[in-house]
């Protein structure tokens, strides 16, 4: 049988070779550009997560700076309206648990096209309020109704009741009567409580705590974020106000006693 030039058989060990070089070369860009994908998207999340942080803080500051010159928090934003506060000019509100940040009450940016804020994926800034009340002094909830904490303030020790909890894992009770499970309380006199929903804000909640901050009660759950997929997933970002930060700010307002 006759040899094959050699000519003829280095180009097919050339060509051979190259395919090969060709097919390594792809998965090795396959997995540069997943490598790459995820770490950008690790990158966006850090990202994201400290603007909504900052955005939560100067919600912070503006709640503390309307009550400071109305004597007052807002009421929450009702669901499906508008940014304003629900009612407005405060008293009852309709969503003290359950409601979003009042942005447009507020003057806050950014917001979507029904002016509520947005955290840094897009989704509306929460925000809940204290329900407590003394009808000695107002009709409405103490803490969203014009001066009606400088009315109590000397004759009535008031008490703000949110809680916020380390843990919804063995959480009691409902609605005004929810309440952390032994050990895990961060605060149970909290006056107001501003919060994201994270990154998967736009999907149901995926485990009892993120569940938490979505029931209808005065209970709030905030921890370290934990991973995507995990048994208790958790990405909200959680911050709330201190009684005695909010009496400090009207006393230096004029505002108490």
């Amino acid at each position: 049988m006759p040899l094959m030039p050699t000519r003829t058989r280095s180009r097919r060990r050339e060509q051979g070779f190259t395919l090969l070089e060709l097919a390594i070369s792809l998965v090795i860009v396959s997995l540069v550009s997943g490598g790459l994908m995820m770490a950008l998207s690790a990158r966006h999340n850090t990202l994201a997560t400290s603007e909504t942080q900052h955005r939560i803080n100067n919600a912070r500051d503006a709640l503390l700076g309307f009550a400071a010159a109305n004597g007052r928090l807002p009421c929450p934003a009702a669901p499906g309206k508008t940014g304003l506060e629900s009612p407005p000019g405060g008293g009852t509100c309709t969503n003290p648990w359950d409601g979003f940040l009042p942005a447009v009450t507020l003057g806050l940016a950014p917001t979507n096209a029904q002016g509520y804020a947005l955290d840094d994926w897009g989704n509306p800034i929460r925000y809940g309020i204290t329900t407590y009340g003394d009808t000695d002094y107002c009709a409405g909830h103490m803490f969203a109704t014009t001066n009606c904490l400088k009315a109590a303030w000397l004759n009535k020790q008031a008490a703000p009741d949110l809680h916020v909890c380390s843990s919804a894992t063995g959480m009691s009770g409902n609605g005004a009567s929810a309440n952390c499970a032994a050990g895990s309380t961060l605060a149970s006199n909290a006056v107001a409580v501003i919060f994201s929903r994270g990154a998967n804000g736009g999907a149901p909640p995926r485990s009892l705590d993120e569940s938490a901050n979505g029931n209808v009660d005065r209970l709030f759950v905030s921890h370290t974020q934990t991973a995507a997929g995990t048994a208790n997933e958790f990405d909200d970002i959680v911050t709330w106000l201190s009684p005695n930060i909010f009496y400090y700010r009207l006393i230096a307002a004029g505002r108490l006693p």
